[in-house]
């Protein structure tokens, strides 16, 4: 949807992925969080490169951050003000239960906080004909 927009706008795609920020700890034999950061920058940097291509390959002018923070929606907002986004495109995963009824979804939050006009899109359902052992469809695998 994002590609689709930026091609009839003539628009540049900021891409982001925020990293969960881990306290540094110094208990021996465990492996520094300092590292795990590093190493997850690094495939998050690798990713976000595959997808700059992609969109290049349509024409599609894009830019990438890796923020790290345990603050989602804050990492969002600072990079929405730094790069002067104009529109947030963001997908909600469906979570229900009572996680997101106390702490709140981050698609929520955005839409809530953020200071232009987001565009919520629902992540794609399980295939629903997928058949079971039983032979009978299910909705959920």
């Amino acid at each position: 949807m994002a590609t689709g927009l930026a091609e009839h706008f003539d628009s540049v795609l900021c891409l982001m992925i925020v990293i969960p920020f881990f306290p540094t700890t110094t208990v021996p034999g465990m492996v520094p969080e300092g590292e795990l950061i590093q190493e997850a920058r690094g495939f998050a940097e690798l990713h976000l490169a595959k997808c700059q291509a992609a969109l290049l390959a349509r024409g599609v002018k894009s830019s990438s951050s890796v923020e790290v923070g345990n603050d989602v929606v804050g990492n969002i907002m600072v990079v929405v003000e730094r790069e002067h986004i104009d529109i947030v495109v963001i997908s909600t995963n469906g979570i229900s239960g009572w996680h997101p009824l106390v702490f709140g979804s981050i698609a929520e939050k955005v839409v809530k906080l953020v200071q232009c006009p987001v565009l919520l899109l629902r992540s794609a359902k399980p295939e629903s004909n997928v058949k079971t052992p039983s032979g009978r469809a299910s909705e959920w695998l």
